[in-house]
């Protein structure tokens, strides 16, 4: 089936700002909390685009925070430009929304109870990580389904980038070894989501890595743990 995805928006991000931010609102996505972005939905004319806005928060969240991990996700859109199966950052307004591409479809969180999808997805979504591996940038919430989409014409999007992290970020040793862990995790993430739909589908080895790690993994998995933690009580 066909995708029902907008074209490029011809909505100039440059002419907004964040108080018409406001005034284009349609939808409400997520309200905000002490500690997380509102989400929404604008439009103008014929363009959508969905918001994420530190502006709402309070003063000291929003300046101290909310600045520097949109920041850090525009960095992390930017790495990803182009790449097919990741939205497309429109812009930065204000440093604290982001105005990204909506994509037409919906989250895989709790698709299980409803209906199967096919190991066609999953070998998708495999090779979709693996090419976001290849731009030195790893997602690092990926089992947390919500983070994983089924477009309208049936392939995987990712969306929030905020707990992502650079790989040139972790290149010295022993920074190096926790990236490495990120990496499998973002590989199991895919293994976790497939049990759920296909599990006769899973390689009987790539499973086997799933189910048995060793105790240096385990040590490396608290670090990975702690600094997952911290990232996502913001993100």
């Amino acid at each position: 089936r066909r995708s029902r995805r907008p074209s490029r928006m011809n909505l100039k991000v440059e002419s907004l700002t964040l108080s018409n931010l406001a005034e284009n609102k349609t939808a409400t996505l997520r309200k905000p909390s002490s500690t997380r972005p509102a989400l929404y939905r604008i439009e103008e004319g014929d363009a959508r685009a969905v918001v994420k806005d530190f502006s709402v928060n309070g003063r000291v969240f929003r300046n101290l925070i909310g600045r520097f991990l949109i920041w850090r996700e525009k960095k992390a859109y930017r790495r990803l430009k182009g790449l097919k199966g990741v939205p497309a950052l429109y812009g930065v307004v204000g440093g604290l929304a982001l105005v990204l591409e909506e994509i037409q479809g919906r989250s895989i969180e709790g698709i299980d109870r409803k209906e199967r999808l096919p190991v066609q997805f999953f070998e998708a979504l495999r090779d979709l990580v693996e090419r976001v591996h290849r731009r030195g940038l790893c997602h690092c919430d990926l089992k947390r389904a919500a983070n994983v989409l089924v477009g309208d014409d049936g392939r995987p999007y990712l969306i929030d980038w905020s707990a992502a992290i650079l790989e040139r970020e972790f290149r010295f040793f022993p920074a190096r070894l926790i990236y490495k862990r990120f990496l499998v995790d973002d590989r199991h993430a895919v293994i976790k989501l497939q049990l759920r739909h296909c599990p006769e589908a899973v390689d009987p080895e790539d499973l086997r890595r799933y189910q048995n790690r060793s105790l240096a993994e385990r040590a490396v998995r608290k670090l990975r743990d702690r600094a997952r933690g911290l990232l996502q009580k913001v993100a």
